[in-house]
């Protein structure tokens, strides 16, 4: 890049100078013969005040050679002058009159010199500075033009390649040090990265420039620190993978056992007993069809949902029972649903998002506190609201709500609930979403359609 820049702006620099060289070579043109001309009516002048308007032949030459010229000739007064003429004037070739030469004009004959062998005789007529009326003719040669256009050319030549180089290693210092040195170095950064995308010493560090080098940087920066937090969480989810692998078939055998246990206490005869089993059985069948369809996050192994009439109250006593140790009514579950509401939804997948949110609604409570679920049916579906007392969820958590593995609304929580409930009920075809939050408490809205939708 540095090389192809340095390249670039030379040529640039040399075709601005020529540019700026064609309309100076035709300046050098008109000046070179109005000097011609101006010199012409100083002869004329000396010639027409002498007496009789005649001068000695000596006279005549020396004026012809101060003036460049062949012959000169004045019109003035409606009287034409022969001031003065070779012994043996050449023959006229081109005929320029600097009255009606244009730019245009100019340029083209600077270039007719330029690429002629000068070979030419030319009669060059213009007024007569300083005389109004009075019109100036004089032939010169073309040779001497030619050669000075020819030594201005090479002059402009050397101040060009002196102004380019000069230009050109201005430039180039200029956007190596702005330009190529930090596209340089985020190409570095880059190809260091993709060595170890996992290493965030490999990170790009911004610079901290406003320009658009400075937004590439943190916008790189930005984009490869995500796709480290993605990177991190898809480990967690392999190693996750592989733990599950690894106990269900003992966790099985486990919750076998304990599901055995749990059919004999069944059979007690004590109230207490019998009012606590069912609930635990329920739980241990729960946790065997978990671990008998080996449920990892991440894997497209959930089942479609499998929608029938769900009573709603019944099913947020059930969770109530499940999240509430027995004996504890630090935390109230209330439910403000209209008589009668069912939604049409998988009851075990609903159970479970639900039960994702009241244990965060329970964890987020410290004291006492309560839970409330509020439903109402609509036209397109139902809408759920899930609401707690709690001291609301901090900045950190609102920002990675639903992203597994980005627990930082609570020690020792791994991120799942919400990312499984959030699949769940998009399963359904349906949004959850946080409503609102802050000291008074936190509500999470779901809406579920209707199974016509």
């Amino acid at each position: 890049m540095s090389s192809r820049l340095l390249v670039l702006t030379i040529a640039f620099a040399m075709l601005a100078e020529v540019l700026i060289y064609v309309p100076s070579a035709a300046r050098f043109w008109m000046s070179y013969l109005g000097e011609r001309i101006g010199e012409a009516h100083l002869a004329s002048l000396a010639v027409v005040e002498a007496p009789n308007n005649a001068v000695s032949p000596a006279l005549a030459r020396e004026l012809l050679a101060k003036a460049g010229s062949h012959a000169v000739a004045l019109k003035m007064l409606g009287r034409r002058y022969l001031v003065a003429v070779d012994d043996m004037p050449p023959q006229v070739d081109v005929t320029v009159d600097l009255r009606e030469a244009g730019p245009l004009d100019a340029i083209m004959s600077t270039f007719r010199v330029l690429f002629g062998n000068g070979s030419r005789v030319m009669l060059v007529v213009d007024a007569a500075p300083g005389t109004a009326g009075a019109v100036v003719e004089t032939i010169v040669d073309e040779a001497p033009l030619r050669a000075q256009l020819l030594a201005f050319s090479g002059r402009i030549l050397t101040l060009s390649l002196i102004i380019a180089m000069i230009t050109a290693g201005l430039v180039f210092v200029s956007l190596q040090w702005l330009f190529v040195r930090p596209m340089r170095r985020l190409a570095a950064d880059m190809t260091a990265f993709r060595l170890a995308p996992e290493d965030p010493g490999r990170v790009v560090r911004p610079s901290g420039r406003g320009d658009e080098v400075g937004v590439a940087e943190m916008e790189l920066a930005s984009l490869q620190r995500d796709l480290q937090q993605a990177l991190t969480q898809k480990t967690h989810l392999a190693a996750l993978g592989t733990a599950v692998a690894k106990i269900n078939h003992d966790l099985r055998n486990i919750l076998a056992t304990a599901q055995l246990m749990a059919d004999r206490l069944r059979e007690s005869e004590d109230p207490t007993v019998r009012r606590i089993a069912p609930r635990l059985v329920a739980s241990i069948d729960r946790a065997v069809d978990l671990c008998a369809r080996t449920m990892k996050y991440g894997r497209a192994d959930e089942p479609p949902p499998v929608r029938e009439s769900v009573d709603l109250a019944r099913l947020w006593r059930q969770i109530a029972e499940t999240v509430t140790p027995p004996g504890e009514n630090r935390i109230a579950f209330d439910a403000e649903i209209p008589p009668g509401l069912t939604v049409e939804a998988d009851r075990e997948q609903l159970f479970r998002v639900l039960l994702n949110l009241a244990r965060n609604a329970v964890g987020a409570i410290s004291g006492e506190g309560r839970v409330r679920l509020s439903a109402r049916a609509g036209s397109g579906g139902a809408e759920l609201l899930v609401a707690d007392s709690g001291t609301g969820l901090p900045e950190a958590a609102r920002l990675h709500l639903f992203e597994p593995f980005v627990a930082a609304g609570r020690s020792g929580g791994t991120g799942l609930g919400l990312a499984i409930a959030r699949d769940l009920v998009v399963a359904h075809g349906g949004e959850i979403g946080l409503l609102r939050t802050g000291p008074e408490g936190t509500t999470f809205r779901i809406f579920l359609p209707s199974a016509a939708r």
